[in-house]
């Protein structure tokens, strides 16, 4: 199928240097508050890129759920592929895609685990359903049925229902640590506006304008 006439402009009001908060964390901020107003759907998924050696790259959307000074934080199965990934080469990229508004933001940095007690008080703030959920599977691996998936479900929700279901050892949060963020406004004629803040040795931000 040939779709290459399969395009729209992008009109927007441009991103402007002065425009800019000298923060890139509050910039983000700001920018995903917007995208919440804006009623874009999971305004908080992003596509989490990965790489090994072996492997070679992967990439698939994760949701984050806590963002602050020292990070970007997202939670997942320890022994999943994306983790094995990590433990190899904790240098990650990151994408927020928030095109109903002509923007993109990208972040490319460092990737580590958050502390055990961290993991718990989020995993504790979960559906319970959800809880169950990290108990039953075996993120990346292969399984023989849906039904099988259900069994194991069962099986969980059978153990632990006398009680709260506690925090399984393979499962937490990981915190991406920036080198590096682009906020990306789409504009006309492709003549897209991007800034990069990058980290300096001093833990300043450095801001500068990228050709499109």
């Amino acid at each position: 199928m040939d779709i290459s006439d399969y395009r729209r402009e992008y009109m927007s009001l441009g991103l402007h240097r002065e425009a800019l908060l000298e923060d890139p964390f509050k910039q983000f901020e700001s920018w995903f508050q917007q995208a919440s107003e804006a009623g874009i759907q999971d305004a908080n998924a992003f596509s989490l890129a990965t790489n090994d050696a072996e492997t070679g790259p992967s990439i698939r959307t994760v949701l984050l759920k806590l963002f602050d000074q020292n990070g970007f934080v997202f939670f997942t199965n320890y022994n999943s592929k994306k983790s094995l990934q990590i433990n190899k080469s904790h240098q990650v990229a990151m994408l927020f895609p928030w095109l109903t508004l002509n923007r993109q933001v990208k972040i490319e940095g460092h990737c580590e685990k958050i502390s055990t007690a961290a993991s718990l008080k989020y995993f504790a703030t979960r559906p319970r359903g959800s809880q169950l959920g990290a108990w039953c599977s075996d993120q990346s691996e292969v399984i023989e049925s849906r039904s099988f998936l259900e069994q194991k479900y069962r099986e969980a929700a059978e153990k632990f229902k006398s009680g709260s279901v506690p925090l399984p050892s393979s499962w937490g949060g990981y915190r991406i640590v920036p080198r590096c963020i682009e906020f990306w406004q789409g504009q006309e004629n492709r003549l897209h506006d991007r800034f990069q803040y990058t980290k300096q040795s001093d833990d300043t931000w450095s801001i500068e304008r990228l050709a499109p």
